[in-house]
C-alpha cells in the first residue's frame, strides 16, 4: 500500500535581514514515519519548526498538513516539543497537563478522563503532584511530551529534545519516543544535532545554511557519503602496502595499523583472503551518520 504523506513543504523560505534562515526547502514526511531534521546549531531547523507549528510566518513558499493549510486546522493536528521546556516552574505535573488539556477538551469530565489515561501511559502517578521545577531533566521532557500529545495529534514535532541532557535522561526520553512510535504508529517529526539520533529514521534530511545539502534514509546516505573502515595489524607492513598499492585502494598507516577505505564488507573479506599469512590482528568499523555529516557538510557536528 502507498504512503500517505502527512506533511508537505514546498519551496520555503525565510530570512532575517541578510541571513537566510531557510532557503527555498522541500520535503515530504509519511505517515507512521520517523523523519529526522538533522544538522548543526544555527542550519535553520528550528526556524522551520516555528514556521511548521504557525508561529512564524515564512517570507515564501507553502506548508500542508493533510493537505490544509488552514493554522486553526494545523494546530489541532500537531504537538510540539520545544527545545525549551514550556510547563510552569511553580505548578504541578497535574495542573500543566490539566491546564494544556481545557484547550483541547472543554467537558470536565472527558477531560480528567483523558488526563488519566495520559497519566498511565507516561507512568506519570509518583509525579503528578510535584511541582514541575523539582522534576529531573528527563522527567520533565517525559511531562512535556505528556503535554504535546494529550490532543491526539498526528504528528508530534520534537525540536532537539534531548540537548542538555545528561545520558540517562536521554535514554529515558528515547524510551518514550520508541514507545510511542510503536504503540501508536505515529509520526515523528525529529530536529536534532545528535548523528546517533538519526540511525533509526524512516528517513533523514541534513541541512546546513538553509539549505537541504543531502536526504536518504539512513542506509541511502551511508551508501553515498560514508566509507566502512578496515584497520589491520599486518606481519610485515611494506608487504601489505604493496597489495594495497597495486590493487588501488585507498588507506594510511597509523602506529602500527594499516587503516584501509572499503565500499563494503565484500572488499574487506577479500583482502583477508589474499593476506591471511600476513595479518596479526583486524577490525571492520561500519561507515556511521558522523561520517555522513562530515562527507555532506565538510565539518564534524559539536
Amino acid at each position: 500500500m502507498e504512503k500517505q504523506v502527512i506533511l508537505e513543504v514546498n519551496n520555503l523560505f525565510k530570512s532575517y535581514k541578510n541571513v537566510k534562515a531557510v532557503n527555498g526547502i522541500s520535503f515530504k514526511v509519511y505517515r507512521g514515519d520517523f523523519f529526522a531534521f538533522l544538522g548543526p546549531n544555527g542550519a535553520g531547523k528550528s526556524t522551520t519548526i516555528k514556521i511548521l507549528t504557525t508561529l512564524l510566518k515564512q517570507d515564501s513558499g507553502t506548508f500542508f498538513i493533510n493537505g490544509k493549510t488552514d493554522n486553526n486546522y494545523i494546530r489541532e493536528k500537531i504537538g510540539v516539543v520545544f527545545q525549551e521546556n514550556v510547563s510552569d516552574n511553580l505548578l504541578s505535573v497535574k495542573e500543566n497537563i490539566l491546564t494544556i488539556g481545557a484547550l483541547y477538551i472543554r467537558d470536565d469530565e472527558k477531560l480528567k478522563e483523558r488526563y488519566e489515561q495520559i497519566k498511565k501511559e507516561f507512568s506519570l502517578e509518583r509525579l503528578e503532584n510535584q511541582k514541575f521545577k523539582t522534576l529531573s531533566g528527563g522527567e520533565k521532557r517525559r511531562v512535556e511530551i505528556a503535554r504535546a500529545l494529550f490532543g491526539n495529534p498526528e504528528i508530534l514535532l520534537l525540536d532537539e529534545p534531548t540537548t542538555g541532557l545528561d545520558p540517562e535522561s536521554r535514554k529515558i526520553v528515547w524510551q518514550i519516543i520508541n514507545d510511542l512510535k510503536s504503540k501508536n504508529d505515529l509520526t515523528v517529526f525529529l530536529t536534532t544535532h545528535y548523528m546517533e539520533e538519526t540511525n533509526d529514521a524512516d528517513y533523514v534530511v541534513i541541512i546546513n545554511h538553509g539549505n537541504i545539502v543531502a536526504q536518504g534514509s539512513p542506509a541511502e546516505l551511508k551508501l553515498a557519503y560514508a566509507h566502512d573502515i578496515f584497520k589491520i595489524v599486518p606481519k610485515d607492513k611494506d608487504e601489505l602496502k604493496m597489495f594495497l598499492e597495486e590493487n588501488n585502494f585507498s588507506f594510511k598507516e597509523v602506529a602500527d595499523q594499516i587503516v584501509i577505505l572499503v565500499e563494503d564488507y565484500q572488499l574487506a573479506i577479500k583482502i583477508l583472503e589474499e593476506n591471511k599469512n600476513n595479518i596479526k590482528s583486524f577490525e571492520l568499523i561500519k561507515g556511521s551518520m558522523d561520517d555522513v555529516f562530515v562527507n555532506v557538510v565538510g565539518e564534524q557536528i559539536i
